[in-house]
């Protein structure tokens, strides 16, 4: 059984400071990064916390990313916010567009914050739910690289194709899910070939085409969506959405343009935002109250919402004031601040 060790909050963010800044990321991306690592971690979502510094430093060492460059925002009088990365990670650009497409949903009802030309490595629930906790329901979704392979297929046309949706409730945590339209994350299988445990059936194919439990054999062949035809339709229309509708690259041309070096994938991102007030006509109380009614409902059989684990996770962390990650991640995560 694999040892843990704990880690206060404040070290969770110093820790990733850290291994940010030694690795070359300028102050403002540092910070940026080391707050979703962060928000991940204190949740227990271990595939997207401290983990995933091995993603920053590998983009860093493949030369693509612009590690110090600030991204710009630019609008119009339409509901679309642009936020271009200029080569950087999402999350700056994501953090300096936020307060406008706030604003923009709350004059429109709805808008939508496009951002172009970054590297991405994140979860994609701490960005809806910093729109549902201003009152705003919305969505996000990104593709990534070819890794996934479409229904009846032998080889990776898609990426793992994450979506993201986050509905506000009145004094409670949000209904929020944050899944990739494969049947498994990357992160996910990446920690299954760490732990040396085997794959379970049906996520996964190896480089000829045969299914496996392999996590090695399934990184080198292809991932597969979850429910079939139905995962993989959703897969292409996120490909679309957050690929040619904004002008930028699907996963396909990510991972052309990543020509075999590694690191996080390069394209675009897309978020939609929703504000319930305006859509009800004012009746958001109302409104609520009905959401809740299904919540109940659904929670009443004896059936769980999204995310309850990783709230329940959250508030123990918080009142313990701690975080337990492995301890062989950790040593190897202090490796990255000497190297």
């Amino acid at each position: 059984m694999s040892a843990f060790i704990k880690l206060t909050l404040q070290e969770v963010h110093s820790l990733s400071i850290e291994v940010l800044s030694h690795a070359g990321f300028g102050q403002a991306h540092a910070l940026a990064i080391a707050k979703m690592l962060y928000t991940c971690q204190l949740d227990d979502c271990q595939s997207h916390g401290l983990f995933r510094l091995f993603m920053c430093i590998e983009t860093i060492k493949a030369g693509k990313i612009e590690p110090h460059i600030l991204p710009t925002v630019s609008t119009t009088d339409a509901s679309i916010i642009h936020a271009d990365a200029q080569g950087g990670m999402s999350l700056l650009a994501i953090d300096s567009a936020m307060p406008k497409l706030i604003e923009k949903t709350r004059k429109h009802g709805i808008a939508a914050l496009v951002v172009n030309r970054c590297f991405h490595f994140s979860a994609l629930w701490p960005e809806v739910e910093r729109l549902s906790k201003a009152g705003l329901a919305a969505m996000a979704m990104v593709p990534s690289h070819a890794w996934v392979a479409p229904a009846g297929g032998i080889r990776g046309s898609l990426g793992t194709n994450p979506l993201a949706f986050s509905w506000p409730r009145l004094g409670q945590d949000p209904f929020t899910f944050d899944f990739a339209t494969s049947g498994f994350a990357r992160g996910e299988i990446e920690l299954y070939k760490r732990a040396g445990k085997s794959l379970p059936e049906g996520v996964a194919i190896d480089k000829h085409g045969q299914s496996t439990t392999d996590a090695q054999a399934a990184l080198d062949g292809a991932m597969l969506t979850f429910g079939g035809y139905k995962g993989s339709a959703l897969s292409i229309m996120i490909e679309l959405l957050a690929g040619p509708l904004i002008d930028d690259m699907t996963s396909l041309e990510s991972m052309a343009f990543a020509a075999g070096t590694g690191g996080a994938p390069h394209h675009g991102e897309i978020i939609l935002a929703f504000d319930p007030n305006l859509f009800s006509g004012g009746k958001v109380v109302d409104n609520d109250q009905r959401a809740e009614r299904l919540f109940a409902d659904i929670v009443d059989q004896g059936a769980r919402l999204p995310s309850q684990r990783r709230y329940a996770a959250r508030a123990r962390n918080l009142e313990r004031g701690y975080v337990e990650i492995p301890q062989q991640l950790h040593e190897d995560i202090l490796k990255l601040t000497v190297s």
